[in-house]
């Protein structure tokens, strides 16, 4: 009867740890996801953000602009549509390099799951019948 009672002792104990070792992987999987989701997310922030800005400094442009032609001012001369300008073409240089570098990730990812064998979740069209 003891030899028995060891036996579901030790049955139950490895069951738990092998229970406890999926856990742990999976807890290691999600918390590898959150930080993939998370870095996207601030990448995504850095994108609204640098739109937000630019359509603010395109605004500001205009109201340069404006003021420059209802004075009669010549635009090619005036320094604050140059400056508003130059400060546009920056956000647009810092805003394509996040994108950019966001493609390039993608196209890395791919080129992995193609040497790793991995394939598209797509299904394959049902067959019709005749």
């Amino acid at each position: 009867m003891e030899n028995f009672l060891n036996k579901i002792k030790k049955d139950v104990k490895k069951g738990f740890e092998e229970g406890l070792a999926a856990v742990m992987q999976g807890a290691n999987i999600v918390s590898g996801k959150m930080n993939e989701l998370s870095e996207e997310g601030k990448r995504q922030y850095q994108i609204f953000n640098l739109h937000v800005k630019i359509k603010d400094q395109m605004n500001e442009l205009g109201e340069i602009v404006y003021a420059a032609f209802k004075k009669g001012k010549n635009l090619d001369e005036d320094k604050k549509v140059k400056s508003a300008f130059a400060k546009i073409e920056k956000l647009e240089w810092q805003l394509s390099k996040i994108t950019n570098a966001a493609k390039i990730k993608s196209i890395v990812k791919k080129k992995a799951a193609k040497k790793t064998g991995k394939k598209s979740a797509r299904k394959k069209p049902a067959k019709r019948k005749r």
